[in-house]
């Protein structure tokens, strides 16, 4: 699969079954693959593929930010300069040309990996379907806001899913319904994003040794699982002709088998100017692909411990520390929120917290190894199948109407607490793990539960379907206690230095597999 078909939408009965009576929605945090690409790289261009693709409009509507000296003394200096961008290659003799699309075009060219015009309507048309159930059908979210202080958006240092992100927050949130600000204007939303050696939203093995080398190893045991297979001399006939000379079809080959899958998936979501001869379109040629890829990529997360501490447990301990953080600000008699909820990180530091800036609703842009990542580490990603473009995770907490709240911690007014201010003062319990917890602190977390819903679809957690771990009748709700003490078991206590440790120990795991969700 390669383009998302989004299912229907809910019908009403769905809808009642899906968000019961007695519950209630608390937060949902949504990570979203990016919409439909180029391939990262050129290749194929042998089987007449050209290596430039004319579907980036954008191109022609490049803004930046310009301070201009003759402003630096007002209280708004810059201006904005529009260009558009042409992209320059090698042509004969090393001379610098021009890249040209298929029929000679010198603007709208893509860059390698970029976001195409095809998938800024999709990224679009999931924030669409994002507002219809959030906003429409649930009343979770309001129709029109003030501000975005109680959303967290954050994305990847990547193009293409920092593009996607603006895409469906403006579906999500379209002009039409955001009111101007007193100078006129809509405050613009923080966009939260990482340098790439603190990056925790894809599995970052470029600034991580010990996963490198995890993910190394596990690739290279999917080699030798799959290389010499009936399976891979079947590739090797359907692809084997379009290779490099002396060179055959294999995981670890160049390009490698998940860079072929790329080449077709790109190619298979776009219009026939830049589609590949047939045989690459193959059925049984792309589920083989797909299923070793899956294996190459994503088995390590199911099976060691280790594996999905450092590829996914940063992000995923963020995401409960939300979750738990929205808990315990409910449970604080003045209702600020926790540094672990998210909304410190968005608020203006004026003295004075803002304590209705709670985060309701987050959205991050990042990548298909964070969708299938996430999932397998959890022990819910139950298909070979790969992401596909614009897939989503949304990740929903829930707190039962009819249990009575916890009892509200008093705020201490100790000197202590006015210097450091009420978000210290927090008992922060998201990171800690569960076996650390007093007894009111577990109580805190009775009554709500996490439903993770993968392409619109409920997934479930190993762990929560045990008995006492899931709201009765339906294991999909699983107990925010249970879902906590999942990811605390691989949620890292310092990633950087973690990242470091254990270079002479063996990458796979040496005994039984340290299966995931449990």
């Amino acid at each position: 699969m390669t383009t998302l078909i989004p299912r229907a939408p809910y019908t009403d009965d769905e809808l009642r079954k899906l968000y019961p009576d007695g519950l209630e929605l608390q937060l949902v945090q949504v990570l979203m693959r990016h919409g439909e690409r180029t391939p990262v790289s050129a290749r194929f261009q042998n089987a007449g593929l050209r290596p430039w693709w004319p579907y980036c409009a954008s191109a022609r509507q490049m803004r930046s930010a310009i301070l201009a000296a003759a402003n630096t003394t007002s209280n708004h200096p810059f201006e904005t300069l529009d260009w558009k961008r042409r992209i320059e290659t090698f042509g004969d003799n090393d001379e610098p040309v021009v890249a040209r699309g298929i029929d000679g075009q010198l603007d709208d060219i893509c860059d390698m990996g970029s976001l195409t015009d095809l998938g800024r309507q999709s990224t679009y048309k999931l924030g669409l379907r994002l507002r219809q159930l959030y906003v429409d059908r649930l009343g979770f979210l309001p129709a029109t806001i003030a501000s975005a202080d109680f959303l967290y958006l954050r994305s990847t240092p990547v193009p293409r899913a920092l593009e996607s992100l603006h895409q469906t927050f403006s579906a999500l949130y379209p002009p039409s319904s955001r009111e101007p600000g007193p100078d006129g204007k809509f405050p613009a939303p923080t966009i939260l994003t990482r340098v790439p050696g603190d990056e925790t939203l894809y599995p970052n093995d470029g600034n991580c040794r010990r996963f490198a080398a995890l993910s190394r190893a596990f690739a290279q045991r999917a080699a030798d699982r799959w290389n010499n297979t009936p399976d891979m001399e079947y590739l090797n006939q359907v692809y084997g002709k379009w290779m490099r000379p002396d060179t055959k079809v294999a995981v670890d080959s160049r390009p490698r088998l998940s860079g072929i899958m790329d080449t077709v998936n790109a190619t298979l979501a776009h219009g026939p100017e830049t589609r590949l001869p047939s045989e690459f379109y193959d059925e049984r040629a792309r589920e083989i692909m797909q299923r070793i890829s899956v294996e190459e990529w994503f088995a390590g997360y199911k099976e060691s411990r280790e594996y999905r501490m450092l590829g996914m447990g940063s992000l995923l301990g963020d995401i409960v520390g939300r979750m738990v953080g929205s808990v315990e600000a409910q449970t604080r008699s003045d209702g600020a929120q926790t540094r672990s909820d998210g909304a410190h990180t968005l608020t203006k530091r004026t003295g004075q917290e803002n304590h209705s800036a709670r985060i309701r609703f987050g959205l991050s842009g990042c990548h298909d190894t964070t969708l299938a990542g996430v999932l397998a580490s959890l022990g819910a990603y139950d298909t070979d199948r790969w992401p596909p473009f614009t897939s989503h995770i949304a990740i929903e907490l829930f707190r039962k109407t009819k249990v009575p709240p916890p009892p509200q911690d008093p705020v201490k007014g100790s000197w202590w607490a006015s210097l450091v201010g009420s978000a210290a003062v927090s008992a922060n319990i998201g990171r800690r793990p569960t076996a650390e917890l007093t007894a009111g602190e577990k109580k805190k977390l009775d009554g709500y539960y996490v439903r993770i819903r993968y392409n619109d679809e409920p997934v479930k957690v190993p762990a929560c379907k045990l008995p006492g771990n899931h709201l009765d009748g339906d294991e999909s709700f699983c107990t925010l206690a249970a879902f906590k003490a999942v990811v605390d078991k691989f949620t890292p206590t310092n990633w950087k230095q973690q990242c470091r440790m254990n270079r002479d120990q063996p990458a796979l795991p040496t005994g039984e597999p340290e299966w995931a969700g449990h």
